[in-house]
Protein backbone atom coordinates (compact mmCIF):
# COMPACT_ATOMS: atom_id res chain seq x y z
CA UNK A 1 0.00 0.00 0.00
CA UNK A 2 0.88 3.61 -0.62
CA UNK A 3 1.17 6.11 1.97
CA UNK A 4 0.54 9.66 0.92
CA UNK A 5 2.48 12.24 2.61
CA UNK A 6 2.76 15.24 0.83
CA UNK A 7 -0.23 16.78 1.49
CA UNK A 8 1.14 20.19 2.14
CA UNK A 9 1.59 20.17 -1.75
CA UNK A 10 -1.55 18.98 -2.71
CA UNK A 11 -4.59 17.18 -1.02
CA UNK A 12 -7.09 14.83 -2.42
CA UNK A 13 -10.40 16.31 -2.93
CA UNK A 14 -13.01 15.06 -0.51
CA UNK A 15 -15.89 13.06 -1.37
CA UNK A 16 -18.15 15.71 0.22
CA UNK A 17 -16.52 18.22 -1.95
CA UNK A 18 -17.05 15.98 -5.38
CA UNK A 19 -20.53 16.03 -4.16
CA UNK A 20 -21.65 19.45 -3.74
CA UNK A 21 -19.72 20.90 -6.56
CA UNK A 22 -21.70 18.16 -8.91
CA UNK A 23 -24.67 19.82 -10.07
CA UNK A 24 -22.74 23.00 -10.80
CA UNK A 25 -20.06 20.92 -13.05
CA UNK A 26 -23.61 19.50 -14.69
CA UNK A 27 -27.37 20.50 -14.61
CA UNK A 28 -26.82 23.73 -12.49
CA UNK A 29 -24.11 25.41 -15.26
CA UNK A 30 -25.42 29.10 -15.57
CA UNK A 31 -23.20 31.84 -15.51
CA UNK A 32 -23.60 33.63 -12.01
CA UNK A 33 -23.75 37.43 -14.16
CA UNK A 34 -27.16 36.37 -16.36
CA UNK A 35 -30.28 37.55 -15.57
CA UNK A 36 -32.47 34.39 -15.98
CA UNK A 37 -33.22 31.82 -13.96
CA UNK A 38 -29.87 29.73 -14.86
CA UNK A 39 -28.17 32.21 -13.74
CA UNK A 40 -29.58 33.26 -11.10
CA UNK A 41 -29.03 29.59 -9.96
CA UNK A 42 -25.82 29.84 -10.31
CA UNK A 43 -25.27 33.51 -8.17
CA UNK A 44 -26.85 31.81 -5.26
CA UNK A 45 -24.74 29.19 -5.14
CA UNK A 46 -21.55 32.00 -5.56
CA UNK A 47 -23.51 33.58 -2.74
CA UNK A 48 -23.86 31.07 -0.33
CA UNK A 49 -20.27 29.90 -1.11
CA UNK A 50 -19.22 33.22 -0.22
CA UNK A 51 -21.48 33.28 3.13
CA UNK A 52 -20.04 29.89 4.36
CA UNK A 53 -16.53 31.19 3.67
CA UNK A 54 -16.90 34.56 5.47
CA UNK A 55 -18.86 32.86 8.45
CA UNK A 56 -14.99 31.08 9.34
CA UNK A 57 -13.21 34.46 9.03
CA UNK A 58 -15.37 36.03 10.55
CA UNK A 59 -16.03 38.86 8.03
CA UNK A 60 -18.61 40.00 5.74
CA UNK A 61 -19.12 38.24 2.49
CA UNK A 62 -18.61 41.07 0.37
CA UNK A 63 -14.76 40.47 1.92
CA UNK A 64 -14.59 37.17 -0.07
CA UNK A 65 -12.81 37.13 -3.34
CA UNK A 66 -12.95 34.35 -5.30
CA UNK A 67 -9.82 33.76 -7.13
CA UNK A 68 -8.10 30.69 -9.42
CA UNK A 69 -5.64 29.91 -6.21
CA UNK A 70 -3.21 30.75 -4.01
CA UNK A 71 -0.73 32.57 -6.30
CA UNK A 72 -3.34 34.63 -7.76
CA UNK A 73 -4.20 35.79 -4.45
CA UNK A 74 -1.15 36.16 -2.50
CA UNK A 75 -0.38 38.22 -6.16
CA UNK A 76 -3.85 40.42 -5.55
CA UNK A 77 -2.80 41.30 -2.00
CA UNK A 78 0.82 42.31 -2.59
CA UNK A 79 0.29 44.46 -5.85
CA UNK A 80 -3.12 45.10 -5.63
CA UNK A 81 -2.66 46.61 -1.70
CA UNK A 82 0.49 48.50 -2.47
CA UNK A 83 -0.37 49.87 -5.93
CA UNK A 84 -3.94 51.21 -4.36
CA UNK A 85 -2.68 52.59 -1.19
CA UNK A 86 -1.12 56.60 -1.53
CA UNK A 87 0.51 55.95 1.81
CA UNK A 88 4.52 55.02 0.57
CA UNK A 89 6.49 52.50 -1.38
CA UNK A 90 8.06 50.79 1.28
CA UNK A 91 7.46 46.62 1.77
CA UNK A 92 8.27 44.51 4.57
CA UNK A 93 7.95 40.66 4.06
CA UNK A 94 9.82 37.80 5.99
CA UNK A 95 13.02 36.21 4.05
CA UNK A 96 11.05 32.73 3.85
CA UNK A 97 7.96 33.61 2.33
CA UNK A 98 6.00 31.95 -1.03
CA UNK A 99 7.78 32.72 -3.87
CA UNK A 100 4.49 34.39 -4.99
CA UNK A 101 4.91 36.99 -2.70
CA UNK A 102 8.31 37.21 -2.70
CA UNK A 103 8.60 37.46 -6.50
CA UNK A 104 5.47 39.93 -6.56
CA UNK A 105 7.09 42.39 -4.11
CA UNK A 106 10.23 41.88 -6.72
CA UNK A 107 7.80 43.35 -9.44
CA UNK A 108 7.12 46.09 -7.25
CA UNK A 109 10.54 47.05 -6.33
CA UNK A 110 11.60 46.57 -10.40
CA UNK A 111 8.61 48.42 -12.21
CA UNK A 112 7.15 50.77 -9.53
CA UNK A 113 9.69 51.74 -7.43
CA UNK A 114 9.09 49.97 -4.66
CA UNK A 115 11.51 49.30 -1.46
CA UNK A 116 11.49 46.39 -0.12
CA UNK A 117 12.89 45.27 3.70
CA UNK A 118 13.15 41.53 4.22
CA UNK A 119 13.34 40.47 7.60
CA UNK A 120 15.16 37.53 8.56
CA UNK A 121 14.16 34.37 10.86
CA UNK A 122 15.90 32.69 13.67
CA UNK A 123 17.49 29.08 13.57
CA UNK A 124 13.54 27.58 14.03
CA UNK A 125 12.21 29.54 11.14
CA UNK A 126 10.35 32.12 13.28
CA UNK A 127 9.38 35.89 12.43
CA UNK A 128 10.13 37.70 15.47
CA UNK A 129 7.48 40.49 15.45
CA UNK A 130 10.15 42.93 17.17
CA UNK A 131 12.10 42.59 13.85
CA UNK A 132 9.30 43.78 11.66
CA UNK A 133 8.43 46.50 14.40
CA UNK A 134 11.79 47.79 14.17
CA UNK A 135 11.84 47.64 9.79
CA UNK A 136 8.40 49.85 10.01
CA UNK A 137 8.52 53.05 8.28
CA UNK A 138 6.48 56.11 8.09
CA UNK A 139 6.24 55.34 4.23
CA UNK A 140 5.45 51.35 5.28
CA UNK A 141 2.39 50.24 3.37
CA UNK A 142 2.30 46.53 3.18
CA UNK A 143 3.86 43.82 5.31
CA UNK A 144 3.55 40.29 4.85
CA UNK A 145 4.16 37.21 6.69
CA UNK A 146 2.92 33.41 5.88
CA UNK A 147 0.87 32.36 8.85
CA UNK A 148 2.00 28.93 8.83
CA UNK A 149 5.32 27.87 6.40
CA UNK A 150 5.07 24.93 3.61
CA UNK A 151 8.21 23.53 4.01
CA UNK A 152 9.09 23.58 7.59
CA UNK A 153 5.46 24.12 9.44
CA UNK A 154 6.66 26.87 11.51
CA UNK A 155 3.48 28.70 12.89
CA UNK A 156 4.54 32.46 12.79
CA UNK A 157 3.01 34.80 15.71
CA UNK A 158 1.02 37.01 13.14
CA UNK A 159 -1.05 38.15 15.61
CA UNK A 160 1.77 40.06 17.25
CA UNK A 161 3.23 41.06 13.94
CA UNK A 162 -0.15 42.36 12.43
CA UNK A 163 -0.51 44.48 15.81
CA UNK A 164 2.66 46.24 14.70
CA UNK A 165 1.66 46.71 11.52
CA UNK A 166 -1.37 48.22 12.24
CA UNK A 167 0.17 50.81 15.32
CA UNK A 168 2.51 51.88 12.28
CA UNK A 169 -0.65 51.85 9.84
CA UNK A 170 0.05 49.56 7.49
CA UNK A 171 -1.98 47.46 6.17
CA UNK A 172 -0.98 43.11 6.99
CA UNK A 173 -1.57 40.29 4.28
CA UNK A 174 -0.70 36.77 5.15
CA UNK A 175 -0.31 33.88 3.27
CA UNK A 176 -2.71 31.15 5.10
CA UNK A 177 -2.71 28.60 2.53
CA UNK A 178 -1.06 25.70 4.85
CA UNK A 179 -2.94 27.02 7.69
CA UNK A 180 -6.55 27.03 6.73
CA UNK A 181 -8.33 23.98 8.41
CA UNK A 182 -5.37 23.46 10.98
CA UNK A 183 -5.27 27.10 12.80
CA UNK A 184 -7.46 30.09 14.02
CA UNK A 185 -9.09 31.93 10.92
CA UNK A 186 -11.22 34.30 12.84
CA UNK A 187 -10.61 37.79 13.92
CA UNK A 188 -9.57 37.53 16.78
CA UNK A 189 -6.82 35.07 15.87
CA UNK A 190 -5.89 36.62 12.44
CA UNK A 191 -6.45 40.34 12.87
CA UNK A 192 -4.59 40.77 9.38
CA UNK A 193 -5.70 42.84 6.48
CA UNK A 194 -5.97 40.44 3.70
CA UNK A 195 -5.87 36.48 3.74
CA UNK A 196 -4.90 34.41 0.98
CA UNK A 197 -6.08 30.55 0.68
CA UNK A 198 -6.18 27.70 -1.72
CA UNK A 199 -9.27 25.25 -2.40
CA UNK A 200 -6.28 21.99 -3.30
CA UNK A 201 -4.22 22.00 0.49
CA UNK A 202 -8.23 21.49 1.92
CA UNK A 203 -9.83 18.93 -0.39
CA UNK A 204 -10.91 21.06 -2.64
CA UNK A 205 -9.76 21.06 -5.72
CA UNK A 206 -7.23 22.77 -7.75
CA UNK A 207 -7.34 26.28 -9.38
CA UNK A 208 -9.28 28.09 -6.72
CA UNK A 209 -8.26 29.98 -4.18
CA UNK A 210 -9.61 33.13 -2.27
CA UNK A 211 -8.64 36.14 -0.68
CA UNK A 212 -9.89 37.48 2.89
CA UNK A 213 -9.75 41.69 2.21
CA UNK A 214 -11.18 43.14 5.13
CA UNK A 215 -13.21 46.44 4.53
CA UNK A 216 -11.83 49.53 3.86
CA UNK A 217 -8.51 48.08 2.65
CA UNK A 218 -7.97 49.76 -1.30
CA UNK A 219 -6.82 47.37 -3.63
CA UNK A 220 -5.89 47.89 -7.51
CA UNK A 221 -7.20 45.18 -10.13
CA UNK A 222 -4.89 42.94 -11.35
CA UNK A 223 -7.52 41.71 -13.72
CA UNK A 224 -9.96 43.83 -15.77
CA UNK A 225 -13.02 43.18 -17.91
CA UNK A 226 -16.31 42.09 -17.02
CA UNK A 227 -16.51 43.63 -13.15
CA UNK A 228 -16.76 40.54 -11.19
CA UNK A 229 -16.50 40.35 -7.49
CA UNK A 230 -17.13 43.79 -6.73
CA UNK A 231 -14.76 44.61 -9.91
CA UNK A 232 -11.51 43.32 -8.13
CA UNK A 233 -11.36 39.88 -10.30
CA UNK A 234 -12.80 39.94 -13.34
CA UNK A 235 -13.66 37.00 -15.33
CA UNK A 236 -16.40 34.78 -14.84
CA UNK A 237 -16.68 33.11 -11.38
CA UNK A 238 -16.07 29.39 -11.04
CA UNK A 239 -18.68 28.34 -9.54
CA UNK A 240 -18.45 24.68 -8.68
CA UNK A 241 -14.60 25.81 -7.72
CA UNK A 242 -15.99 27.80 -5.12
CA UNK A 243 -18.64 25.63 -4.08
CA UNK A 244 -16.06 23.60 -3.55
CA UNK A 245 -13.82 25.64 -1.82
CA UNK A 246 -16.75 26.67 0.96
CA UNK A 247 -17.41 23.23 1.87
CA UNK A 248 -13.89 21.75 2.02
CA UNK A 249 -13.60 24.59 4.51
CA UNK A 250 -16.37 24.05 6.32
CA UNK A 251 -15.73 20.56 6.65
CA UNK A 252 -12.23 21.28 7.90
CA UNK A 253 -13.40 24.14 10.45
CA UNK A 254 -15.87 21.56 11.85
CA UNK A 255 -13.01 18.97 12.53
CA UNK A 256 -10.21 21.10 13.40
CA UNK A 257 -9.78 21.27 17.14
CA UNK A 258 -10.14 17.30 16.97
CA UNK A 259 -8.25 16.53 14.07
CA UNK A 260 -5.43 19.13 14.75
CA UNK A 261 -5.04 17.41 18.58
CA UNK A 262 -4.62 13.84 17.29
CA UNK A 263 -2.91 14.74 14.34
CA UNK A 264 -0.14 16.66 16.23
CA UNK A 265 0.60 13.47 18.86
CA UNK A 266 0.70 11.39 15.59
CA UNK A 267 3.21 13.63 14.49
CA UNK A 268 5.41 14.21 17.40
CA UNK A 269 5.57 10.20 18.21
CA UNK A 270 7.00 10.66 14.26
CA UNK A 271 9.71 13.16 14.88
CA UNK A 272 10.98 11.26 17.99
CA UNK A 273 11.17 8.15 16.37
CA UNK A 274 12.85 9.24 13.75
CA UNK A 275 15.24 11.46 15.64
CA UNK A 276 16.15 8.02 17.78
CA UNK A 277 16.41 5.66 15.39
CA UNK A 278 17.37 7.23 11.86
CA UNK A 279 21.15 8.80 11.69
CA UNK A 280 22.21 12.18 11.31
CA UNK A 281 18.13 13.04 11.02
CA UNK A 282 17.71 16.52 12.12
CA UNK A 283 14.29 17.91 12.83
CA UNK A 284 13.63 21.44 10.75
CA UNK A 285 11.57 24.23 11.79
CA UNK A 286 10.26 25.18 15.41
CA UNK A 287 9.91 22.09 17.91
CA UNK A 288 6.60 23.02 19.26
CA UNK A 289 5.07 26.31 16.79
CA UNK A 290 4.25 23.70 13.88
CA UNK A 291 1.60 22.63 12.03
CA UNK A 292 0.07 19.67 13.36
CA UNK A 293 0.64 17.96 9.80
CA UNK A 294 4.08 18.82 9.26
CA UNK A 295 7.76 17.36 9.79
CA UNK A 296 10.83 18.08 8.06
CA UNK A 297 14.17 16.39 8.43
CA UNK A 298 17.03 16.59 7.22
CA UNK A 299 19.73 13.87 6.80
CA UNK A 300 23.38 14.36 6.83
CA UNK A 301 25.86 12.21 4.90
CA UNK A 302 22.42 11.72 2.05
CA UNK A 303 20.71 13.27 -0.69
CA UNK A 304 17.11 14.30 -0.15
CA UNK A 305 16.10 13.83 -3.73
CA UNK A 306 17.80 10.44 -3.32
CA UNK A 307 15.99 9.56 0.18
CA UNK A 308 12.64 10.41 -1.41
CA UNK A 309 13.38 7.85 -4.04
CA UNK A 310 14.08 5.31 -1.81
CA UNK A 311 10.66 6.13 0.57
CA UNK A 312 8.34 6.04 -2.91
CA UNK A 313 10.21 2.14 -4.04
CA UNK A 314 8.98 1.67 0.00
CA UNK A 315 5.95 2.63 -0.89
CA UNK A 316 6.00 6.53 0.93
CA UNK A 317 5.29 9.42 -1.19
CA UNK A 318 7.17 12.59 0.43
CA UNK A 319 8.70 15.74 -0.91
CA UNK A 320 11.95 17.59 -0.68
CA UNK A 321 10.61 21.01 0.21
CA UNK A 322 8.29 23.09 -1.41
CA UNK A 323 6.60 21.79 -4.48
CA UNK A 324 7.01 24.91 -6.28
CA UNK A 325 10.68 24.21 -6.01
CA UNK A 326 10.58 20.64 -7.54
CA UNK A 327 13.44 20.42 -9.93
CA UNK A 328 15.81 22.91 -8.94
CA UNK A 329 19.28 21.71 -7.84
CA UNK A 330 19.58 24.96 -5.80
CA UNK A 331 19.75 24.41 -2.01
CA UNK A 332 16.70 25.05 -0.21
CA UNK A 333 16.42 29.17 0.51
CA UNK A 334 14.38 28.93 3.43
CA UNK A 335 17.21 26.11 5.07
CA UNK A 336 19.15 28.55 4.50
CA UNK A 337 18.09 31.68 5.97
CA UNK A 338 17.76 29.33 8.69
CA UNK A 339 20.86 28.98 9.37
CA UNK A 340 21.26 25.44 7.53
CA UNK A 341 24.54 25.47 5.67
CA UNK A 342 24.13 24.05 1.86
CA UNK A 343 24.99 20.75 1.90
CA UNK A 344 23.04 20.54 4.47
CA UNK A 345 20.20 21.76 2.93
CA UNK A 346 20.41 19.55 -0.08
CA UNK A 347 19.44 16.83 2.15
CA UNK A 348 16.30 18.14 3.19
CA UNK A 349 12.54 16.06 3.42
CA UNK A 350 9.26 17.56 4.36
CA UNK A 351 6.52 14.66 5.63
CA UNK A 352 3.06 16.06 5.49
CA UNK A 353 0.46 14.19 7.27
CA UNK A 354 -3.72 14.08 6.05
CA UNK A 355 -6.67 13.28 7.94
CA UNK A 356 -6.12 9.94 7.24
CA UNK A 357 -2.61 9.20 9.09
CA UNK A 358 -2.91 7.52 12.10
CA UNK A 359 0.31 6.52 14.30
CA UNK A 360 0.10 2.77 12.92
CA UNK A 361 1.12 3.99 9.48
CA UNK A 362 3.50 6.51 10.87
CA UNK A 363 5.48 4.19 12.37
CA UNK A 364 5.74 1.92 9.37
CA UNK A 365 7.04 5.46 7.99
CA UNK A 366 9.96 5.81 10.66
CA UNK A 367 11.21 2.62 10.10
CA UNK A 368 10.70 2.89 6.07
CA UNK A 369 12.71 6.39 6.83
CA UNK A 370 15.49 4.49 8.71
CA UNK A 371 15.64 2.43 5.55
CA UNK A 372 15.71 4.42 2.84
CA UNK A 373 18.58 6.68 4.93
CA UNK A 374 20.71 3.90 5.67
CA UNK A 375 20.79 2.36 2.26
CA UNK A 376 21.49 6.40 0.55
CA UNK A 377 24.34 6.75 2.93
CA UNK A 378 25.79 3.18 2.30
CA UNK A 379 26.02 4.18 -1.64
CA UNK A 380 27.33 7.23 -0.38
CA UNK A 381 25.38 9.71 -2.20
CA UNK A 382 25.66 13.45 -0.53
CA UNK A 383 24.10 15.71 -3.54
CA UNK A 384 21.63 15.35 -5.91
CA UNK A 385 22.12 13.77 -8.80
Amino acid sequence: MTLYLDHAATSPVRREVLEAMWPYLSTEFGNPSSHHSVGESASRALLWAREQIASVFECRPAEVIFTGGGTESNNLAIKGISLANPRGRHLVVSAIEHPSVLESCAYLARLHGFEVTEIGVDRDGLVHADDVAEALRPDTTLVSVMYAHNEVGTVQPVALIADAARRQGAAFHTDAVQAAGWLGLGRGELPASAVTIAGHKLGAPKGVGALILRAGTPIEPLLHGGGQERGRRSGTENVAGAVGLATALTLAEADRAVAGARLSVVRDQFIEAVLATVPGARLTGHSVLRLPTSASFCFEGTSGEAVLLELEQLGVIVSSGSACAAGSSDPSTVLTAMGITPDVAHTAVRFTLGHESDAGQMAEVASAVRTAVVRVQEIGVSRPN
